[in-house]
């Protein structure tokens, strides 16, 4: 069968998803063309056009399914100390996928708001989580915007350092999230000042 015969339709739009996501994540959002997609995915440009609309369609798409391989991965929205070795999973299966949606997609400008909502939701089910450890409400609030993205970032430079250590990769993260976590519930009356 040639890569341009025809298939059942929901497999082919996943052929062009996964074909799009690798795509805009080499070469982001302005940088590639439905050409360029096209020819990742083996289809022409008809093809892609009878599963989206416009090239913006496309992305948002791709987002949308990177967002529910990640979300499949985490599971439930009750997160526990074992959400970092689901990201680390989902990471490594669709690492693409991931910078997409944590690094690229929040550059661009046409899409920023969609990116946006995802980490408000990421950072008020982060407050709720610390609402246990961590007394001082102006801390806890400062916890909650720093552990997601410290958490993603943390991941994203796993992926750019050849995922090193799989097997402890997530403890490693889960000990630098809990550093932040310290930091945030420790008592401030009588701390001494470092001078690093």
């Amino acid at each position: 069968m040639s890569e341009t015969q025809r298939m059942p339709r929901a497999q082919r739009r996943e052929q062009i998803l996964a074909a799009a996501t690798e795509a805009f994540a080499r070469s982001g959002f302005a940088g590639t063309g439905l050409d360029d997609i096209a020819a990742e995915a083996g289809v022409t440009r008809v093809i892609l056009y009878r599963h989206f609309d416009s090239k913006a369609d496309l992305y948002r798409a791709v987002l949308a399914r990177a967002r529910a391989n990640l979300e499949a991965a985490v599971g439930a929205p009750d997160y526990d100390a074992t959400i970092i070795d689901a990201l680390v999973a989902g990471a490594a299966r669709d690492p693409a996928g991931f910078r997409l949606l944590f690094t690229h997609a929040a550059r661009e400008p046409q899409f920023r708001a969609e990116t946006d909502v995802f980490a408000a939701e990421m950072t008020a089910t982060a407050g709720q989580q610390l609402a246990a450890h961590i007394d001082d409400p102006g801390w806890r609030e400062w916890a909650a915007y720093l552990t997601p993205t410290a958490t993603i970032a943390a991941v994203t430079a796993w992926l750019d350092a050849g995922q090193p250590d799989p097997d402890t990769a997530a403890d490693r993260i889960r000990d630098a999230i809990s550093g932040i976590v310290a930091a945030a519930a420790a008592p401030t009356a009588g701390r001494a000042t470092s001078t690093c």
